[in-house]
């Protein structure tokens, strides 16, 4: 019987060619695995006049596409309550972070987004101060709508006016939705609104700005110039100061775009 011996110099070749094959197997497949994974958790802070209930809407299209999604419920006290607030709710989160804060909460996350779980910043409709500035000194660079009045108990509550509070705070929800919320508001303590930040996240973290073009309590411009200040990326979308509950879908979508870094 004949055997058949296979030299060095031919074992190599075989050795060569099967490495040529599996390198050509791994670069095909490197750029999949490659790829940054998409941030699984988000954490919404609410604005004020409002809780975190008018959030499930965004938070039901989230969790349906495989978010984990936690929503803080800020005491709008004060600047610090807020921000501390915001951090135990980080703190329970098992990895990176997408924080998103709606009208005055867009200060709050600008400062409680330094934490390092936190990789990126969505403002809705909402405050992006630097530091040393305040809600107030943002708030008067623009015209008010007539709509938009607020008053103020002699503890130096405020609460959005009841009379136009449907007009100015959420036009484009039906009434009986915007009665109830008019009826369960949650006013905040006015110095929070004269509270400079400290801290500013989002010159260090990509930040997602969404405009609501009909908003009535913060003048669409004031979103436009303090978004631009900080280079924000910018989507507007059509609707009320509360665009967030009558236009969720877009709204999920831009927290998707910041969860993925688009």
């Amino acid at each position: 019987m004949k055997i058949v011996s296979i030299k060095n110099s031919s074992l190599n070749k075989y050795l060569i060619a099967a490495f040529v094959i599996f390198s050509g197997l791994l670069i095909r497949v490197s750029p999949i695995a490659a790829q940054t994974p998409v941030v699984k958790n988000i954490v919404i802070v609410h604005g004020a006049f409002a809780d975190g209930s008018g959030w499930k809407g965004v938070y039901t299209i989230l969790k349906n596409k495989g978010y984990h999604v936690t929503i803080v419920q800020n005491p709008l006290t004060s600047l610090d309550d807020d921000v501390e607030a915001t951090k135990r709710i980080l703190d329970q989160q098992d990895g990176p972070v997408v924080l998103v804060g709606h009208s005055w909460a867009g200060v709050v996350i600008t400062q409680a987004g330094i934490d390092p779980k936190v990789v990126s910043l969505v403002y809705v409709a909402a405050f992006e101060p630097d530091k040393g500035e305040t809600a107030n000194k943002w708030s008067v660079t623009q015209p008010k709508a007539p709509s938009m009045r607020v008053t103020a108990d002699k503890k130096g509550v405020v609460f959005f006016d009841r009379t136009t509070f449907h007009a100015g705070f959420c036009a484009d929800l039906p009434k009986a939705t915007a009665d109830f919320m008019n009826a369960s508001q949650q006013p905040i303590i006015g110095q929070c609104f004269a509270t400079p930040v400290t801290e500013v996240a989002w010159k260090d973290k990509p930040s997602y700005g969404i405009v609501a073009t009909e908003d009535k309590t913060i003048n669409p411009d004031i979103e436009r110039n303090m978004y631009k200040r900080a280079h924000t990326k910018i989507t507007e979308i059509k609707g009320s100061h509360v665009v967030f509950i009558s236009n969720p879908g877009a709204v999920a979508q831009v927290i998707i775009n910041a969860s993925r870094k688009k």
